[in-house]
């Protein structure tokens, strides 16, 4: 039986999945340009708190609408820039009697980001810039209304501000 959550270090798709987001977002780490990727046309990203109050009810609508997003046997990943990340299944994780979900959205010194391996749904936390842009239609139908109630106005929708 396949395992839910996989560890992933110096793997082939790690490093693959590394390039595609460098390649297709245009991801530029830096301290003080922003934003860190060429956001998607179908993305919204917002302000981050300075506390971590709502990050809890932010975490749950994250996940929440990732599983929903995701077909059953798709995997997702967590990816902690220059870290290790995880491959993961969503329907397997976070519920009684499952392993916990992999990460978080809220950024804590590093870019945290949560996409499916084709890189058409997903989140990227930046932690200097304190945003977090939610990427893919299908996921923002289902996120950006509650998201936007516990953040805020939007600071950019389709990478424009």
């Amino acid at each position: 039986m396949e395992t839910s959550v996989t560890r992933l270090s110096d793997e082939p798709d790690h490093r693959e999945l590394w390039n595609r987001i460098h390649r297709d977002f245009h991801f530029r780490p830096h301290t003080a340009a922003f934003p860190g990727i060429a956001e998607p046309s179908d993305s919204i990203t917002w302000r981050l708190p300075d506390t971590e109050s709502g990050i809890d009810r932010l975490q749950a609508l994250v996940e929440s609408g990732l599983r929903t997003c995701t077909p059953p046997g798709e995997d997702l990943y967590w990816l902690d820039w220059q870290h290790e990340g995880f491959r993961f299944d969503p329907h397997r994780v976070g519920g009684v009697g499952q392993p916990s979900w992999p990460g978080g959205c809220f950024p804590d010194g590093d870019y945290f980001l949560y996409t499916s391996d084709d890189l058409r749904h997903g989140t990227f936390g930046h932690p200097w810039e304190s945003t977090l842009c939610v990427y893919g239609a299908d996921l923002l139908d289902r996120v950006a209304q509650p998201i936007t109630e516990i953040l805020g106005t939007a600071v950019r929708r389709g990478g424009k501000g």
